[in-house]
């Protein structure tokens, strides 16, 4: 535990230097110039030599492990006078390895550096000469063959970490992903939960914003859990939960933002990393190569991900149509097939000292398969009225690109300017081809909806940060977003031969789509010396719209929002921090949602889309308490949400089709939601960790829908939301380890019913290769049997209970290999876009 290990540095650095005690590192007071509070890592006041003489040279160097495995953190450097053997300066190293003492006298030293699990390195003759600064450069440590006597710490970063404005999950050490996707990952993230189809939810809502290496794609936009699919799991370095952005972000998700951070380069050299992995259901390769020289360092890479499962569903619903009961009884196998890529080229170059540059490509590709065939009996009054076969092929393909162009410009440590630019494109195919069949199981016709949309977007963003005097800091930002969609859908029909003609019934449509948003911040943090920090800011958005479909102009009024943020920060005293948040949201309609394409691939359960949609608006105020007791982490929270205005799925009875039930979006809603989270992180011993959360919230919605009267009606539904998850993993002697996991997703609440909830679990093992050139491993999923979830919708017109059972048990073998000449260097500071104002994955806030 990172707050843990940095403390007993303190502590251990203090008796190597006879009790000198180490003040925070350069930059001071109560905060880190990001608004992060180092409440717990704050000793007393420097007490060195007093009478230590001064002058203007520097010693500059890095900690990392023997093998090259990673930095250090929190190495302990103290500077020992060689004539009174007393230290007369010191620091503590960075979480990249990084230390710096400056403003050391002429004459000779010694340098120690120590951290607990390691041996101690000296250095006997430092000499520093008039004017002449000394870099060691690369400083390997060995770990240390002893244990101090009745105290063990774990010098690795947990599993699962705590700032002041975010939770990280640190996802490379998770083994049981090995081989899978970024949605294997996020099942295990605390707060997080994801649905069988891949869906991410946070607290209870779908209405969050995902972002990739802190920056925004346009696959993301339309679909997260298709923008999951793309990213391999051993390419996740740690995921970031933000329940309280700041003003700084976007104004987007009701529910915070979660940030996916890939692996980078910290090396120098060459480096060639392979990650590999064959499975039952699923298959991965990925390739990620890397060069650094001097000033200029490039990454290309490619990774790619395929996988087969069956499914089957059943759907019993009954609605009210004519004064008629008609049931409908369904069944489905399906067979769904995926290949997911993502590739990219990226660079960064140091124009100066203090000036960098970078820029990067990223190009994505999905192909998304499903065959199913339906068999369905329509039931009117009871009485079997028809029997239906219909075999449906879908085609889910799309192609992304994300280009990026960002400068910094910093002045001071702290103190910096930068501009990022971002062009995205996203192009969709959404196709299905169906054959209906008679009872004899022979073709009688063919239906085919062919849908393409285009998502393109421009950004250009500058944002200033300053320091002021020690514990205050200064941010000042404008963003630009020039988003445009276009979409074109047609219905084609023919006989059981013969080509395809267009469909009277269902004519063709289209609709364009212009988002342009305005938006500039201010944020302001001040720490004071009693420990609390507080952080405030506001944020003003316009947005100005133009849409047209094929009936002409839609009319949708442009809006402005100031969106305001506070949050305060306050350390307890040894290792608790209490927090308290509050913010204002934004959560405008995704492509899925605004496309008015009359999707029937399955016509029993059809949806529609509504251009006319307006944003979100929501309150979030949230209360938690972390702490660390001995070797345990804890993490409670209390939290309430207010939507209105809210996007909520509304079902209702078709106008034409005997028992079929149409979904569209609607504006018509209320949603609340009150809940607590309580997740910690313990190690057993120092080669055994235990983590896992609870999650209970309560949701209350209101909404109006159609009655069986064809009027307008408020309804409102209301239940509890249960979820949870637990982790372990171990250390095994000569290089193995095994990780356990499992988690279950409660019910959601929706206004016309439940979506139900689903378990899941892995079990991983991994053998690391000789100095740790990489590792094998096994890992399995869901092993006993697949999962299964029921969801209900009910209301006076209509009632269904559908089931989806997915066959998804894997066994798959994972194989991580590094080739290459490596060593460390310092990570280039860079910036980039970050679009967080879209609502994604045309999943509905309920």
């Amino acid at each position: 535990m990172k707050k843990l290990s940095y403390i007993f540095a303190l502590i251990l650095m203090s008796s190597a230097i006879v009790n000198a005690q180490f003040g925070p590192p350069p930059g001071g007071g109560g905060g880190d110039g990001n608004g992060r509070n180092r409440q717990n890592n704050q000793p007393s006041t420097p007490s060195f030599e007093s009478n230590a003489p001064k002058g203007n040279s520097k010693i500059t160097g890095y900690v990392v492990d023997s093998a090259l495995t990673g930095a250090v953190e929190f190495a302990n450097i103290s500077l020992i006078n060689k004539t009174t053997n007393k230290p007369i300066d010191g620091t503590i190293a960075d979480e990249k390895g990084k230390f710096s003492m400056s403003k050391i006298a002429v004459g000779e030293y010694k340098l120690l550096i120590t951290f607990i699990g390691y041996d101690n390195k000296v250095f006997d003759n430092i000499k520093i000469e008039k004017g002449k600064d000394i870099e060691l450069g690369v400083i390997k440590l060995s770990p240390s063959s002893k244990m101090l006597e009745g105290v063990t710490v774990s010098g690795e970063k947990s599993m699962i970490e705590e700032k002041v404005d975010r939770l990280v999950y640190n996802a490379e050490k998770d083994l049981s992903s090995r081989g899978g996707d970024a949605a294997d990952v996020l099942k295990k993230v605390p707060m997080l939960s994801v649905d069988l189809d891949g869906n991410v939810s946070l607290r209870g809502t779908t209405n969050i914003k995902v972002l990739i290496n802190n920056k925004p794609s346009t696959i993301v936009a339309s679909s997260i859990a298709d923008a999951l699919k793309m990213i391999p799991a051993d390419l996740i370095q740690k995921v970031e939960v933000i329940t309280s952005p700041s003003a700084k972000y976007d104004a987007e998700g009701a529910a915070g933002i979660i940030n996916i951070l890939t692996k980078k380069s910290t090396i120098e050299g060459f480096s060639l990393n392979i990650d590999s992995g064959l499975g039952l259901r699923g298959s991965n390769l990925g390739l990620n190569g890397s060069y650094r020289s001097g000033k200029l360092g490039v990454t290309l890479g490619g990774f790619g991900r395929a996988f087969y499962n069956k499914a089957f569903t059943t759907l019993d619903q009954s609605t009210l149509q004519n004064n008629n009961t008609v049931l409908t009884k369904q069944t489905a196998d399906a067979q769904d097939n995926g290949l997911f890529g993502r590739y990219n080229l990226g660079f960064d170059y140091e124009i100066s000292k203090k000036q960098s540059l970078a820029a990067s490509i990223n190009f994505g590709t999905r192909n998304f398969n499903r065959g199913q065939d339906y068999t369905t009996n329509l039931f009117v009054n009871e009485k079997l009225s028809s029997t239906s076969f219909r075999n449906v092929d879908s085609k889910d393909n799309s192609n992304s690109i994300d280009v990026n162009l960002d400068y910094v410009r910093t002045f001071k440590p702290q103190q910096e300017w930068s501009i990022s630019t971002m062009y995205s494109q996203n192009n969709l195919t959404n196709n299905f081809d169906a054959d209906l069949l008679n009872n004899a199981k022979t073709l009688v016709s063919r239906q085919r909806n062919l849908n393409g949309n285009v998502n393109k977007e421009f950004t250009l963003q500058t944002d200033y940060v300053t320091p002021i005097k020690t514990n205050q800091m200064f941010e000042v930002g404008l963003k630009s977003i020039f988003r445009k969609v276009d979409s074109d859908y047609q219905y084609l029909f023919a006989g059981s031969t013969g080509a395809f003609a267009s469909d009277a019934k269902n004519p063709a449509g289209l609709l364009n789509y212009t988002q342009n948003i305005s938006s500039g911040y201010v944020s302001y943090t001040y720490s004071t010396k009693n420990k609390y920090t507080f952080k405030v800011g506001t944020r003003y958005e316009y947005t100005t719209i133009e849409a047209n479909d094929q009936k002409g102009n839609i009319a949708i009024p442009s809006y402005g929002n100031l969106v305001p943020s506070v949050n305060i920060s306050k350390s307890l005293g040894g290792n608790s921090t209490l927090k308290l948040a509050y913010n204002n949201r934004i959560s405008r309609p995704g492509l899925q949602q605004l496309n008015p394409n009359f999707n029937a691939a399955n016509p029993q359960n059809i949806t529609i889309g509504n251009p006319s949609l307006k944003p979100e608006i929501t309150n979030n105020v949230e209360l938690s308490l972390s702490t660390n007791i001995n070797k345990t982490y804890l993490n409670m929270s209390i939290f309430g949400r207010q939507t209105n205005n809210s996007i909520l799925r509304i079902s209702s009875p078709s106008d034409t089709l005997a028992g079929a039930i149409v979904t569209t979006f609607q504006n018509v809603g209320k949603q609340q939601t009150f809940g607590t989270n309580i997740f910690g992180n313990v190690f057993l011993t120092s080669k055994w960790s235990l983590n896992g959360g609870i999650d209970l919230m309560y949701n209350y919605l209101d909404g109006q829908v159609v009655d069986a009267t064809g009027k307008y009606a408020t309804i409102n539904n209301s239940g509890w939301t249960l979820g949870g998850r637990i982790m372990t993993q171990v250390q095994l002697p000569n290089g193995w380890g095994i990780q356990g996991f499992g988690g279950y997703r409660g019910n959601q609440v929706q206004l016309q019913g439940m979506q139900g909830g689903a378990g899941m679990y892995s079990l991983g093992l991994k053998k690391d290769l000789p100095n740790k050139k990489g590792s094998i491993g096994l890992a399995g999923e869901n092993f006993f049997g697949g999962m299964s979830m029921t969801s209900t919708l009910n209301s006076a017109q209509f009632n269904q209970v559908s089931v989806n059972n997915i066959y998804n048990q894997n066994i798959k073998l994972t194989l991580n290999l590094k080739i290459g000449n490596m060593k460390f260097v310092e990570q280039k500071k860079t910036k980039g876009v970050k679009n967080d104002d879209v609502k994604g994955g045309g999943e509905a806030t309920n």
